[in-house]
């Protein structure tokens, strides 16, 4: 049902007890970063208290695709992406801005999901906070930059076990599943495999990234 998901977001913020969740399984993400994304839309990812819905992400898929980051082979920056599956890479964009990604694959293979929005949840004072530029609740987290900035998250935290327990920044399930049919385009912000449509996204999500929408 349309908006049923920010709806039930809405009405958890603040209330949201992520010791009772559960992290997917290596497994689940230890495959293809394309079959991965549209299965990731609906998870949390939290940073303390502060938890957001993902709502909309982009695929990457390694050394076979121009835009990713890992298609000239492993450096310094990209190493992470190099490493197993549900562990966080944290990039620097345009001299101003962090991006989260989840890494999938086998190690080795270097894919990794761009998760580009999240619907509030819970957090949001510090949300607030951390993002005194925005001028509403769904304009929080509604792109990449923004829900790192959120949700606290910046080159320190790349590397992280998305799916430790003990892990500042984790990957949960709270039983919501992915949408049956989400919305799909061609991802954002690339020159390059433009025409790869490895952009996924809840359907009339309000939080969903404005040139996304």
């Amino acid at each position: 049902m349309p908006g049923a998901v920010e709806a039930a977001g809405a009405g958890a913020a603040g209330s949201t007890d992520v010791g009772r969740l559960v992290a997917p399984t290596r497994t689940f993400l230890a495959t293809s970063a394309v079959a991965v994304a549209p299965r990731l839309l609906n998870l949390l990812l939290v940073s303390g208290s502060r938890v957001g819905r993902i709502v909309e992400v982009e695929a990457y898929r390694g050394t076979e695709d121009p835009a990713s980051h890992a298609f000239g082979g492993p450096t310094p920056r990209n190493a992470t992406m190099f490493g197993p599956a549900g562990h966080l890479y944290v990039y620097f964009t345009y001299g101003m801005h962090w991006c989260a990604n989840v890494v999938c694959g086998p190690p080795g293979v270097a894919e990794a999901v761009l998760v580009r929005a999240l619907a509030p949840v819970a957090g949001l004072e510090e949300m607030w906070e951390a993002r005194a530029a925005a001028r509403r609740e769904r304009d929080l987290c509604s792109g990449p930059a923004k829900l790192c900035q959120a949700l606290g998250i910046d080159r320190a935290y790349d590397g992280l076990d998305l799916l430790s327990p003990s892990s500042p920044v984790r990957l949960l399930d709270d039983g919501t599943p992915p949408p049956r049919r989400p919305s799909v385009g061609p991802r954002i912000g690339i020159s390059r495999a433009v025409e790869a449509r490895w952009r996924w996204w809840v359907t009339n999500s309000a939080s969903v990234s404005v040139g996304g929408r």
